[in-house]
């Protein structure tokens, strides 16, 4: 599950980084340059993991951007000029892509603690190889 959504929100997040550089405001965001090199290198790792990497590299890059991106999104709410700062952007305004962030973040550490639950009863069933 953790290669599917690795695979999934890669394809997105490289969208989402080409889309920025046409369209800095999609919607109601603030993509600058630096914002889409993110949302592209992001894509990229996660595609990468998602169809060559193996099931525990997909559920360690779904904890670690998990984290990130959750931490970036509470930050943002939290010291918006902090944010503002590493996005390059102006600090009013950035409540989408805080959200943005807090629901990829969250998604990213369902998915990966779901693999977990998943290796782990098959670890107890017996059947994981």
């Amino acid at each position: 599950m953790a290669r599917t959504w690795c695979k999934i929100s890669g394809i997105a997040l490289i969208l989402v980084g080409i889309a920025g550089f046409v369209r800095p405001d999609l919607l109601g965001m603030h993509l600058t340059p630096i914002h889409n090199a993110v949302h592209l290198l992001s894509g990229l790792i996660a595609v990468a993991v998602g169809f060559a990497g193996s099931f525990s590299a997909a559920r360690a890059f779904c904890l670690t951007f998990g984290t990130i991106y959750l931490l970036l999104g509470i930050l943002g709410f939290a010291a918006p000029q902090v944010v503002a700062r590493l996005l390059q952007a102006h600090a009013g305004g950035l409540g989408p892509d805080n959200v943005v962030h807090l629901v990829l973040g969250a998604a990213f550490l369902i998915f990966g603690l779901l693999h977990a639950a998943a290796l782990a009863g098959q670890v107890a069933s017996g059947s994981h190889r």
